[in-house]
């Protein structure tokens, strides 16, 4: 088997018994996971249970304690001799990070510059890439996100939905391996959320590895590969989001179940 095979083959996301703790507070109890490529992997849970400190241990924004993540086959924030974690220099983790796309629940944008100066910022200050490029680049994702028309609109002219769409262009600009979603729509007005979750949908139809902290579980129940639910620090339940959401196997699951749905 050649190389190429079996990097096609590995998960592009791997965490091996990962523990994260802020202090005393262990929020995350040694989770295991896969995420192969082209996946869409929905993480649920109630507030706490330590999903959205995964999602942000997966890029680095967060050190863990114990365990090993792994994106696209290298060890994350970290490389190993003998057997031991040393941490990597600050710009190598940030090269790494720069891999990997992430949308957080509240937008993010530099509120002094326009929709398309957002999406130019990073590469043509981190990968450098000439600014006539980018801004041919911005153009392209803008529209695909359905805002070409708003490309020298300011952030506060634009409604929430709008914002965090120009800030999934934002994440897309760098061209990531994988895009990491912390609960996006939960800060926009319910009419708002079904754009932005279209422009997830087409995401993931595009082939894009998404691992998503929702409480969406249309979404979730439509586009996902894998859901995986968490509470207190640990996976308690994963497998197919139909099967799940409609007959939930553990007490804890259909507990919060029965609350949301």
């Amino acid at each position: 088997m050649s190389a190429e095979t079996v990097s096609a083959a590995a998960p592009m996301v791997r965490a091996e018994r990962v523990c994260k703790n802020f202090g005393a507070l262990r929020v995350l109890k040694g989770i295991t996971l896969e995420v192969r490529r082209g996946e869409v992997m929905c993480l649920i849970g109630p507030s706490g249970s330590g999903k959205s400190t995964f999602l942000r241990c997966i890029n680095h924004l967060e050190q863990v304690n114990a365990g090993r993540l792994y994106v696209d086959g290298d060890l994350v924030g970290y490389e190993e001799k003998k057997g031991k974690l040393y941490e990597l220099h600050p710009r190598v983790a940030a090269r790494q990070r720069r891999d990997i796309g992430m949308v957080f629940q509240h937008f993010n944008l530099f509120p002094h510059r326009t929709a398309i100066e957002n999406v130019i910022e990073a590469p043509t200050q981190v990968k450098k890439l000439p600014k006539a490029k980018a801004i041919t680049r911005a153009k392209e994702l803008l529209d695909r996100v359905g805002l070409a028309d708003k490309a020298d609109t300011y952030p506060a002219q634009l409604s929430g939905g709008q914002q965090q769409r120009v800030a999934i262009a934002r994440a897309l600009a760098m061209d990531p391996k994988l895009m990491l979603f912390d609960e996006p729509t939960s800060a926009l007005d319910p009419e708002l959320v079904g754009e932005v979750l279209g422009v997830m949908r087409e995401l993931a139809a595009d082939g894009m590895t998404m691992v998503v902290v929702t409480h969406e579980m249309g979404f979730a129940r439509e586009v996902a590969d894998q859901l995986v639910f968490m509470d207190g620090g640990v996976v308690v339940e994963a497998g197919v989001p139909r099967e799940i959401l409609s007959n939930p196997q553990h007490e804890r699951t259909q507990a919060f179940l029965s609350r949301i749905l």
